[in-house]
């Protein structure tokens, strides 16, 4: 594959992953605001929201690509996982904690396994 077809691929995955986390963040601070709900009864809802964002930005990315499923799945949410510290880091001065590099970790795993069923579930 030529890095023409390689690298609009991971932007594609990674846009699918940014315009899914930023769409459900604003429906969940919309839900958190009306209700009695707090941000501690949602925690893990939320985590499964993003591991479920970058398979499927994994997954994009891998059917653009039609190859190197692993590769494009994983470099997409490498990118997200970026952006995340790059905000972090830079506008509120903190580092990653242990379980952040945890859950990033993990996050780039599902991302490189949605970017081979991305591949494999492509048509030629």
């Amino acid at each position: 594959m030529s890095n023409r077809g390689f690298f609009p691929a991971i932007l594609f995955g990674f846009m699918t992953i940014l315009v899914l986390i930023l769409t459900t963040s604003l429906i969940i601070s919309l839900i958190l605001s009306f209700s009695s709900l707090t941000e501690q009864s949602v925690h893990w809802f939320i985590i499964a929201i993003a591991f479920l964002a970058m398979f499927i930005g994994g997954l994009m990315a891998g059917g653009r690509a039609k190859e190197k499923g692993l590769l494009v799945g994983a470099i997409t949410a490498l990118m997200f996982s970026l952006l995340t510290f790059l905000i972090q880091f830079l506008g509120y001065d903190v580092h990653f904690s242990n379980e952040q590099y945890l859950f990033h970790g993990l996050y780039i795993l599902t991302g490189a396994i949605g970017g081979i069923v991305g591949v494999n579930l492509s048509s030629e």
